[in-house]
């Protein structure tokens, strides 16, 4: 499995889960368990079945497995209270609930740009082609939200040429760049801020063989 949730990648066979092309860490147990949840999406995944998957033929307490959720939740600052990823259905178990994309690379052929745009308690990851926000819950970012036209503007990504730009479709109350109403096609930047009613959008670029090192931390020994 490999797949793209908000600023998020996760690789089942590298075993890895990168935050805008910086690897976060998971204990094996933990990643094991957010890809357990992530494949059944979005479907709630009972604790039996969850202790079966990451504890096979080894009794543990319900606690172990709240100690992996806590971890995956600092790890992707996720929350009980505002879930954005991780759902907790008590007395059963959890469920994937954020909008994951699921990716697939032809060998040899890596991908080039990731886009995604942010509000501030929800993600949506962002295709190859047109992105439609508005408040028609087809969109491919649904606001649902005052101001917010059916049809109110299309982000459009063209990988090939490294180009993210956004299109107000004669909404309402129009769409807004830098504090400027967009009047025609614009090319968007990584941090670039959305107006779109009264919602706000952040714009996201990440270009994977621009991605920094991970940079090494050098232990410290001794105590103290």
């Amino acid at each position: 499995m490999r797949a793209r949730f908000g600023p998020f990648t996760i690789d089942s066979e590298t075993r890895q889960l990168l935050r805008d092309g910086t690897e976060v860490h998971l204990s094996p147990k933990a990643f094991d368990l957010l890809c357990t949840l992530m494949e059944s999406q979005p479907k709630v995944v009972e604790k039996e079945d969850l202790h079966a998957r990451i504890w096979p033929k080894t009794y543990v307490i319900d606690a172990n497995l709240n100690v992996l959720i806590g971890e995956i939740r600092r790890a992707i600052g996720d929350s009980p209270q505002q879930s954005a990823f991780i759902r907790t259905v008590h007395g059963i178990g959890y469920a994937f609930c954020g909008s994951a994309v699921h990716v697939q690379t032809a060998p040899g052929v890596p991908e080039t740009l990731f886009c995604w745009v942010a509000s501030k308690s929800k993600t949506w990851p962002l295709a190859e082609g047109d992105n439609i926000i508005g408040r028609d819950p087809r969109c491919a970012v649904w606001l649902d939200a005052p101001g917010v036209s059916r049809q109110h503007a299309r982000v459009r990504i063209d990988s090939a040429n490294r180009r993210v730009a956004l299109e107000d479709l004669g909404s309402t109350n129009g769409t807004f760049l830098r504090r400027s109403r967009v009047r025609t096609e614009i090319e968007l930047a990584d941090g670039d801020d959305i107006k779109v009613g009264t919602v706000v959008l952040t714009i996201r670029l990440w270009a994977s063989d621009k991605a920094p090192h991970t940079k090494r931390i050098r232990s410290r020994s001794g105590s103290g």
